[in-house]
């Protein structure tokens, strides 16, 4: 389960994974990825067959031409507004939709092209993957995978589209938002695994976002379960902007020790 966290958060993540896999912890084994937000990204390179030292490294290259975005205030304002009055989390998702539509953003077909370059093969990999969105219009969640009729990269895009931030991305006559506005890694979509290992960084919930802790209580019930999210190291080597593509290759390397610093831990429950 790999959850959103911004550019800084993929860095993470993936610094994470190579840590593991250097202390004898590969979870590309696993029998099925779920990815949400910057998760998904980090779902469908790992999936690609690309070595993981390989994308591993690539988080290390400079931002290059790559800006740094911002979540506004105004942003932050309006998606604590939509949830004063709400009375279920599709109703909410329904007004950060709105709120997504009618931004000023860039057009998604800029921002698709983005994620594109960000993934190093374009088609459905073998192995099971999940990829989480929000429709911007009725507030559904819904669930992307390669027999679903949805390029890969479309459903990446969809599911890193923060609201107010980037365009919904439009699939067929349906528009989409960030998949983390149900749920930081939507971990209960793992419900009947017998070993499951959340990379969060980013596990907050609250209002009518559903708490990462909740989720993984619920899992722990029938499966092992280990949760890792960054630690104090990682905290700072991230920074305040989890959109800035400068914090990226001090989020990975911290990631990377972080992994090797958990892998004990991790060795414990996970069994592919």
């Amino acid at each position: 389960m790999l959850g959103g966290g911004g550019v800084t958060g993929v860095a993470w993540e993936i610094g994470v994974l190579a840590g593991l896999a250097d202390a004898g912890v590969d979870l590309l084994d696993a029998d099925m990825f779920v990815g949400t937000s910057a998760g998904s990204v980090v779902a469908a390179q790992v999936t690609s067959g690309v070595p993981l030292a390989e994308l591993y490294s690539r988080q290390l290259a400079g931002p290059g031409a790559e800006v740094a975005a911002r979540i506004k205030l105004r942003t932050l304002v309006a998606a604590g507004l939509a949830m004063i009055g709400t009375r279920d989390d599709r109703a909410y998702r329904r007004r950060l939709g709105r709120m997504a539509l009618a931004a000023p953003t860039g057009p998604a077909a800029e921002r698709i092209a983005l994620i594109a370059s960000r993934l190093p093969v374009h088609a459905w990999p073998d192995k099971r993957l999940l990829i989480t969105a929000c429709d911007a219009d009725s507030g559904e969640f819904v669930v992307f995978d390669r027999d679903g009729g949805v390029g890969l990269v479309e459903a990446v895009a969809a599911s890193c589209a923060v609201p107010g931030v980037w365009a919904p991305v439009p699939i067929g006559e349906r528009r989409f938002i960030d998949g983390g506005m149900r749920s930081p890694a939507n971990a209960d979509l793992a419900d009947g695994a017998g070993s499951v290992v959340v990379i969060a960084p980013i596990a907050r919930g609250g209002g009518r976002i559903a708490r990462l802790s909740d989720q993984v209580a619920a899992l722990r019930r029938t499966a092992r379960v280990a949760v890792v999210m960054p630690d104090r190291a990682a905290r700072q080597a991230i920074g305040r902007n989890v959109l800035d593509p400068a914090r990226r290759a001090p989020a990975a390397r911290a990631g990377k020790e972080q992994g090797l610093a958990v892998a004990e831990q991790i060795a414990r429950v996970w069994t592919p």
